[in-house]
């Protein structure tokens, strides 16, 4: 599994605006062959600052299936523009997981 990782950071005053158009834009994304989850946190310290966590099976279900994709042009519509400064997208792969069952 990789895990696809940006922090965007939202022109000041569209956050309401980004946050409906990223719901609406997120079964573009989830239909992706490989496609695993993904998620949008808030960030509590900056505002207008959001964390894109993405799931994926490969690395290239990312650059290939989703990034040269339809449907990542539609998403590119939707959600770039929004963008200040354009965000880096990192990908990582797990080498340690832990968590805490309750016992």
């Amino acid at each position: 599994m990789i895990l696809e990782a940006a922090v965007l950071n939202v022109r000041s005053g569209a956050e309401q605006t980004f946050e409906e158009a990223f719901r609406a834009a997120s079964p573009l994304i989830a239909a992706t062959p490989g496609y695993i989850s993904h998620q949008l946190q808030r960030c509590l310290d900056t505002k207008g600052r959001y964390l894109l966590l993405v799931q994926w099976e490969t690395l290239e279900a990312h650059t290939i299936n989703f990034r040269q994709s339809a449907n990542f042009q539609q998403w590119k519509q939707q959600l770039h523009h929004f963008y200040d400064p354009f965000p880096v997208v990192e990908h990582y792969e797990s080498l340690v997981e832990f968590s805490h069952n309750g016992n």
